[in-house]
């Protein structure tokens, strides 16, 4: 009971990001300004970390340095950066919801990267997924499909925008996931794993941060504390406890908590942003967080039936 514990309020602690990194696009700072100044951040605190555990902060042979480019460039700057961006043009809840994909996009990767088997019960999970998807969008589909609300309805075009990007961190995230694995197997540790992956990510992020024209707000002492807190509360202390309640609990359990988050985070957008869904999109979203919950415990289906039989040993 206390790891599922730890993992709930770890959820409510990630479902506060949006609290703090929404207002910051609404007081007229860019993605790019607030990724940026969060892989900064998250190095510097990483370095010490490992500096004071004595454990060398560049580790990676060049062999791994692909996976590691996968998991700083694509899952930690563009993920993010394509997460956050998505705020700006559309409801934070859905581009949280559209989230849920991630563990069909990761699971898909392992079968090619990993040479993971794929059981037949994942397939329905999938079909279930796509449902989901398909009925958290399907209001602005409907309206895309109509030829004058695609000529003269600005809004769906920013929303349309804005699904791409959350797409674009799913398949980043989940990714990222996959590549994550593939280093852990190779040895390294999760501390040396995260200093690289931010690392490589601040990398990436440069030359998007010197490409942006003069920006129209400074970060400003005030906002870099709010981006710090967002950090430390949402990142480092959600994810302590999250580590904490894994230690804790078998990882079907944990599963079950982790349900939590979407769940907070759509609760805490309505009462604090006013951010609400239709019935539609809140079946959707349920769908989803059934599909992506049922993914990690599939059935065995009748041919891993056969060979458990034909080869008891």
């Amino acid at each position: 009971m206390t790891g599922t514990l730890f993992i709930l309020f770890a959820t409510f602690f990630w479902a506060l990001d949006t609290l703090i990194r929404y207002p910051l696009l609404e007081v007229g700072l860019t993605p790019i300004q607030i990724v940026l100044t969060e892989h900064l951040i998250l190095v510097g605190c990483l370095t010490l970390w490992l500096s004071l555990r004595r454990e060398r902060i560049w580790a990676f042979v060049r062999k791994d340095w692909p996976a590691l480019i996968v998991v700083g460039g694509l899952g930690s700057a563009i993920g993010t950066l394509a997460f956050t961006e998505a705020f700006s043009y559309m409801n934070p809840t859905l581009v949280i919801l559209l989230q849920k994909l991630q563990p069909i996009v990761a699971i898909s990767l392992a079968a090619i990267v990993l040479k993971e088997r794929i059981p037949v019960s994942f397939v329905l999970c999938l079909l279930l997924a796509l449902l989901g998807s398909f009925l958290l969008m399907y209001e602005d589909i409907a309206q895309l499909l109509n030829a004058s609300g695609w000529h003269y309805s600005s809004e769906v075009s920013r929303r349309a925008i804005g699904y791409c990007l959350a797409l674009v961190a799913v398949v980043s995230w989940g990714a990222s996931t996959v590549f994550g694995k593939k280093l852990a197997l190779s040895g390294y540790s999760s501390g040396q794993i995260m200093n690289g992956r931010f690392l490589v990510g601040l990398i990436v992020l440069l030359p998007f941060f010197a490409l942006q024209s003069p920006f129209e707000m400074a970060i400003t002492p005030s906002l870099a504390i709010k981006i710090t807190l967002m950090v430390f509360v949402s990142g480092v202390l959600g994810m302590v406890l999250y580590y904490q309640g894994l230690a804790r609990v078998q990882s079907k359990h944990s599963a079950i908590a982790e349900m939590g988050f979407p769940i907070m985070a759509g609760l805490i957008n309505w009462f604090a942003l006013g951010f609400t869904l239709s019935i539609p999109q809140m079946t959707g979203g349920l769908l989803l967080i059934v599909a992506s919950f049922a993914v990690h415990f599939p059935f065995r289906d009748r041919s891993d039936t056969n060979r458990l039989v034909s080869n008891p040993a």
